[in-house]
């Protein structure tokens, strides 16, 4: 059987696959009018009619949010809170914008619905539903149009008959129900409401998407989706749950990063994602971080997430001169289609088009010569933008790239230095297309001394995603005074999420010798508006005022603790692809690597450079930049200032001067 891992991204869809006789890895342009068009058509050109075992990390339910596309949505809350996705937090995004205004609420106010009942923080039922106000709420919903409905009701995770009882009334319709206590079962109204509603929101497409592809598919193959937390789901769930597929992509390559990371015997990295459209970065200290305070365009999410920061700085960027006269690159990008003006459609001059210029890219070698790069369109195109600015063709390729790494790096800062790491003391893991072309420049302005670039690191998200664990988490809100309980007791309140955990992971096909189960709290001291999620284990204390203090720069032993919510990873491993070391190992490089020379403008200057099948290398050879490595799925530029070498598993390491 085939094993496939699939990463639709906003230029290209990657495609890596193992069949007992090797990796193989496949590209293609993505279809953004219909992403399972590639798909389909990249599973046709790799296994036919073959049986598949498939791992996918979609972008749909990230397109219907951020594009606006979601289904028609209605929310039925208690009387009285219909209005509270609109009321939110009264959080201003941006402070200093005197004409800010929020965008509108991706559910109008007139498929807002309030239905009497109500539940105290007790769980106790101080008003029950009846039938009468079902009945009318029933006419109403059915009446407005939605295809999807949120249902969020007070303290519902506390006690959900409630919110059971209102599906029970749109059982035998189409529309899709989602029931906030079975998405979040947390306190904080608005962000469990806010997550219930983009589930409801992105849910019906998300199916829809999973069922072209499921009807396109044999019989005998499998499917499983990639979530936003690292771990892996059927497409069943995929369907129901969709909210937890938000950041699939991004989330396969930090993945990808930790275990090949691992391998290389590195456990401290800065994954580095640079893709055609966005750049993920991501901290890794020996284990994935999680957040519970991610936001989707101005959405809060409250399920937990590998906590990665997108900035829109990819090889497809699009450069650009703002009303100021000044040179801006991004977020806006060229995409697929049309893409860079060297992809022969594109009239915008973009990242992938300086490098191209500047002699980064090598035209008879992108995507292993399968794809022709119109260079004859370039000079033109160049020379307008330079007109504008003010600058010579080669000072504004330059600038481009510098502008771009600026933004990047900001990025990388974001989830090192302001979250209590120094990015000195990690490895930046750089993959994606465009990775490879931009990460000793990045090093170089954080002060990081070493570079890990795996091969074919424009598919790792895709390699990433057969590297995941089937992953479930489950959480509930107990709201405990930490003097108040003890470990044991503690221990006690897991046991109905852990049964439900091990059931769940069965029910997809593991047996339960491959399950494991980790446990999590999460705590603040007392007076505090939010949590840290901290390990469940006899010194839970200590490790919170530990992470306080990394994060803060403080922690008071003496002050009383307080713990929020107890929270289940319930995680199970299939059967994945296996990585071995090469055989043999020189540190003399052959002379069948060489591929020839060109001139690559460094520093303002042209300098001779040779080119390198990346392929050819062996474990153990040593490179001296400049130099220009090519493969398949991406381009690896190595300046004068890098020397690097290869390891066992086929990684290029660069060492900074």
């Amino acid at each position: 059987m085939l094993i496939i891992g699939i990463d639709t991204g906003g230029t290209f869809t990657d495609f890596v696959f193992q069949d007992g006789s090797g990796w193989g890895v496949y590209k293609i342009l993505s279809t953004p009018a219909d992403p399972a068009e590639a798909v389909l058509a990249g599973l046709r050109h790799i296994a036919g009619q073959a049986p598949k075992q498939l791992v996918h990390g979609s972008t749909v339910a990230t397109n219907a949010l951020l594009e606006r596309k979601g289904a028609t949505t209605a929310i039925i809350a208690n009387k009285g809170f219909e209005d509270l996705i609109e009321i939110g937090r009264q959080n201003r995004t941006r402070l200093y914008d005197l004409a800010y205004r929020r965008e509108p609420s991706i559910v109008p106010e007139n498929l807002r619905f309030g239905v009497k009942g109500r539940v105290l923080s007790t769980g106790e039922i101080l008003e029950d539903l009846t039938e009468d106000d079902l009945r009318s709420l029933a006419v109403k919903v059915k009446a407005s149009n939605a295809s999807s409905i949120a249902v969020c009701l007070l303290f519902s995770y506390l006690n959900p008959a409630h919110e059971k009882r209102v599906r029970e009334l749109f059982r035998d319709t189409a529309l899709h129900v989602s029931l906030s206590h079975e998405i979040v079962p947390e306190f904080r109204e608005y962000e469990r409401t806010s997550t219930t509603v983009i589930n409801a929101y992105v849910s019906p497409k998300v199916k829809d998407y999973i069922a072209h592809l499921r009807g396109s598919l044999e019989a005998h193959d499998s499917l499983r989706i990639m979530q936003s937390n690292g771990g892996a789901i059927s497409a069943e769930i995929a369907m129901r749950e969709s909210v937890r597929t938000i950041l699939s992509g991004p989330a396969g390559g930090a993945v990808g990063a930790l275990e090949l990371g691992r391998l290389a015997g590195f456990e401290r990295l800065i994954s580095f994602d640079m893709g055609g459209t966005s750049t993920d970065v991501s901290l890794i200290d020996g284990g994935l971080t999680l957040t519970l305070e991610a936001s989707v365009a101005g959405h809060p999410l409250k399920t937990p997430m590998i906590d990665i920061h997108t900035v829109g700085a990819g090889g497809g960027s699009i450069a650009f001169v703002d009303r100021g006269g000044s040179l801006k690159v991004g977020p806006q990008s060229a995409g697929a289609d049309p893409g860079p003006v060297c992809y022969g459609r594109g009239t915008e001059i973009t990242v992938t088009d300086a490098n191209l210029y500047l002699g980064r890219l090598v035209p008879q070698h992108f995507l292993g010569g399968r794809m022709q790069l119109a260079v004859d369109r370039l000079d033109e195109a160049m020379g307008r933008l330079a007109a504008q600015i003010g600058l010579s063709k080669i000072e504004l390729a330059e600038g481009i790239l510098a502008v771009a790494n600026t933004t990047m790096e900001r990025a990388i800062r974001v989830i090192s230095v302001e979250r209590g790491f120094d990015p000195r003391e990690f490895t930046l893991f750089a993959f994606g297309g465009a990775g490879g072309m931009h990460a000793a420049y990045l090093a170089r302005c954080l002060d990081i001394q070493r570079v890990l670039i795996p091969p074919n690191p424009g598919i790792l998200s895709a390699i990433g995603m057969l590297m995941a664990d089937v992953v479930k988490d489950y959480s509930l809100t107990v709201m405990l005074a930490a003097a108040e309980v003890d470990w044991s007791g503690l221990r006690a309140l897991f046991r109905p999420l852990e049964q439900k955990g091990i059931e769940e992971l069965i029910g997809e096909g593991l047996t339960a010798e491959l399950i494991s189960l980790e446990r999590f709290l999460d705590m603040r001291y007392q007076g505090q508006s939010y949590e840290i999620i901290v390990p469940f284990d006899e010194d839970y204390a200590h490790g919170f005022h530990r992470l306080h203090q990394q994060q803060y720069g403080y922690a008071d032993q003496g002050k009383p603790l307080e713990i929020v919510n107890i929270r289940l990873r319930a995680r199970g491993v299939p059967n994945k692809p296996e990585f071995v070391a090469i055989d043999g190992k020189s540190a003399v490089v052959g002379k069948d690597v060489y591929l020839g020379a060109q001139e690559v403008v460094f520093d303002h200057q042209p300098v001779r450079t040779d080119i390198i099948d990346r392929q050819k290398l062996c474990a153990g050879n040593r490179l001296k930049g400049p130099a220009i490595l090519v493969e398949y799925s991406s381009t690896l530029v190595l300046p004068p200032f890098v020397e690097a070498f290869v390891d066992d598993f086929g990684n290029v390491v660069m060492e900074l001067d």
